[in-house]
């Protein structure tokens, strides 16, 4: 059976001289895949400065390094390849120099050092305690604000240690605060992030920003005489709340911050913008509060002196991203995320008429001008096409970095079409369906319903390395975008509200349903996954239907009461579902997947990272020991030191094959051939 398999195979590519030449995707791919991002356009217009990421086989771990490309698109130069990491490439306004962040060196939690592009080795600049989260540079090119990450101050300074003392057990964690839990960082107690004025001749930082508060994402005013900045501030257990708002200090020590914005919602998501001017601010502003989960930017310009913040281009019912004012002050470019795809547009600042100024099925994100043109710096990825540095101009994009050409072109990839599918409800679902390379009209396939997390997200017309392995392995792959997902409309978004579990099912059932009614998915062979939201979900679909003979449930819970107090989403559960107090019979509700676990039959793999404060392993936990007592079949995987996303790379590419494995023991069978008479034979 095994040969007649392969021989098969065999003609198909030899029907494809084209294929022929390929190979299928492996999980060891994961070791060729470079990870391109942070493109950053020089003033000059003449490089862009980007990060390049790969996994090491050798060291088990991941390493990053600046590179540039020439806008013509003739040159692609590394320009760090330490073993440590660097990131946040940043070009002076001068154009004399390109600072990154890193901790090579030994510098303690990464520091801004200078390259001189006349030439020579990098240098380190700052020596700050706690380390650089973020920074920028003065239109001056003289100083740079930085983002400090201030531990908390009742920690024992680190330089007063002895190695005697290093080696002691290690204090109690005392926690007071209501939010004490994220992802990462771990438990929160009074650690701080404040902004620092940096001197760069003198190499001397002053604290800009002092007191018990948060401060990020500053952005220099053009005139270099203010600094706005997000913050959230106020009086009361800040905790409680996820309202931030815009801040103007003078860049001096010793200036009072001076607050902007006044909305009851969160205001400043993501980097803001000044005018050419110095005149206006423009922003991000999003849904109130209770709605974070599931929040739907909108463009704001608000003038620099405060006021009354007036909406741009309001009746566009999507997502809005990376505001940035073009050169004349008339118009502000942003990306828009959109059904399956993501483009740039600019909207005009009097009128506020919205022009798309690419399209197709892709997603461009990451936008980076330069003074000297209308041109931007993007990063674009198709279906079939890993995100690269690409040149916008005029409405066509021209590739500038070629990391991933090499190894990518001899690949045998999927096709991925577009699909609409009605839910019982009459709800209309649009989602993805990628065929394996090999695919042959009117033949059902073993078919994988993978669930993307969030649940505010979209699956989209960029490269799925996961999406493609399936694929490459024989699976039709059914990517859907739920209610709860983005890119369809804020009361699309907003229909899980309090609800969780059910009409996300709805959809994803009615997908399937769809794909079994045209043929494509053969009915016995169907299997159903996903990570975080993706692996809640999973476990709601597979305790509501039978259907699916093989599930992977990544990150995920279903007894959600017992998430309250364990997980980072306290405000969300208080604002959204409420204290279990008061709300028993919502919350028993929405952990029915664990009240009705012995409804379930689907084989299911369990997986997640030992440190997960995001969705703690205990979800999983909980769900992998309700199917044992009930003798389904089961398997936990636990990565140690891992967090809510796996980055070790021998971890990634176990996490995959486990897949592959867990699906190939339930949905793969013996290939057969038919007789003249129609009956199954060897």
């Amino acid at each position: 059976m095994k040969k007649l398999c392969l021989l098969a195979f065999a003609s198909c590519l030899a029907a494809s001289p084209a294929l022929a030449q390929k190979r299928a995707l492996s999980v060891d791919d994961i070791y060729n895949v470079k990870d391109v991002r942070n493109p950053e356009r020089s003033p000059d217009g003449k490089w862009v400065a980007f990060v390049v990421s790969r996994a090491i086989k050798d060291t088990d771990k991941n390493d990053s390094d600046v590179w540039m490309a020439s806008w013509d698109g003739t040159q692609e130069i590394q320009l760090t390849s330490t073993p440590e990491s660097e990131s946040t490439p940043r070009w002076s306004p001068d154009n004399r120099y390109l600072a990154f962040v890193s901790s090579r060196q030994g510098a303690k939690g990464g520091q801004v050092w200078l390259l001189n592009r006349a030439g020579g080795e990098a240098v380190k600049i700052t020596d700050v305690k706690g380390g650089v989260s973020d920074y920028a540079w003065s239109p001056d090119s003289k100083r740079l604000v930085l983002v400090v990450n201030v531990p908390d101050p009742r920690d024992p300074e680190d330089d007063d240690k002895t190695p005697a003392d290093k080696k002691k057990t290690a204090p109690p964690i005392v926690v007071d605060r209501y939010h004490f839990k994220e992802d990462v960082s771990g438990y929160l107690r009074n650690e701080r992030t404040h902004l620092y004025l940096f001197d760069v001749g003198a190499k001397k930082a002053d604290i800009l920003t002092p007191g018990t508060f948060n401060e990020e994402s500053p952005v220099w005013s053009p005139d270099g005489t203010r600094i706005a900045f997000v913050s959230k501030r106020g009086t009361g257990d800040l905790d409680r709340s996820d309202n931030t708002d815009v801040y103007l200090i003078d860049a001096k020590i010793g200036a009072e911050p001076r607050q902007v914005t006044t909305s009851p919602a969160p205001d400043g998501n993501g980097r803001v913008t000044w005018s050419p001017d110095g005149r206006q601010i423009a922003y991000l502003t999003g849904e109130e509060v209770k709605y974070s989960a599931y929040n739907q930017n909108k463009l704001a310009v608000i003038a620099a002196a405060g006021g009354q913040p007036r909406l741009l281009a309001e009746s566009l019912d999507r997502p809005i991203r990376q505001p940035m004012w073009s050169a004349d002050g008339n118009s502000l470019t942003v990306v828009v995320a959109d059904d399956r795809s993501q483009y740039p547009a600019r909207i005009d600042i009097s009128s506020g008429r919205l022009e798309r100024l690419i399209s197709g099925p892709r997603v461009i994100g990451s936008l980076s001008a330069a003074p000297s043109d209308g041109g931007l710096a993007v990063l674009a990825s198709t279906d079939t096409e890993i995100p690269e540095v690409a040149a916008l101009e005029n409405g066509r994009l021209r590739k500038l970095s070629h990391q991933n050409d090499q190894w990518l072109s001899k690949i045998l990839l999927g096709t991925t079409e577009e699909f609409t599918s009605t839910s019982k409800d009459g709800t209309e679902v649009h989602g993805l369906i990628v065929k394996p390379a090999t695919y042959r009209q009117g033949e059902k396939y073993p078919t994988l319903l993978r669930i993307h997390g969030g649940p505010n997200g979209q699956d989209e017309h960029s490269f799925s390395f996961e999406r493609e392995l399936f694929a490459a392995n024989g699976y039709v792959v059914v990517a859907v975008n739920y209610r709860g997902s983005n890119g369809r409309g804020s009361a699309y978004q907003k229909a899980i509200f309090a609800d969780w579990g059910n009409k996300e099912v709805v959809d994803l059932l009615g997908a399937m349903d769809d794909v079994q009614k045209i043929g494509l998915a053969d009915p016995d062979r169907l299997g159903i996954g996903g990570w975080s939201y993706g692996g809640i979900l999973t476990d709601y679909a597979i305790a509501a239907d039978g259907r699916f003979k093989a599930a992977t449930s990544g990150a995920g819970s279903a007894l959600q009461l017992s998430m309250y107090g364990v997980d980072e989403y306290i405000t969300q559960y208080e604002n959204e579902i409420g204290p279990p107090w008061k709300s028993q019979d919502l919350w028993i509700k929405i952990s029915y997947p664990f009240f009705h676990a012995d409804r379930i039959k689907t084989p299911t793999l369990f997986l997640g990272g030992d440190r997960d404060f995001n969705v703690p392993l205990v979800g999983g936990e909980q769900m992998y020991q309700a199917l044992r007592s009930l003798n389904v079949d089961t398997q936990l995987v636990i990565y140690p030191s891992q967090f809510h996303g796996i980055t070790v790379p021998s971890y990634k590419i176990d996490r995959l094959q486990r897949y592959l494995d867990w699906y190939a023991k339930y949905l793969k069978k013996p290939a057969t051939t038919t007789t003249a008479s129609g009956r199954p034979g060897l």
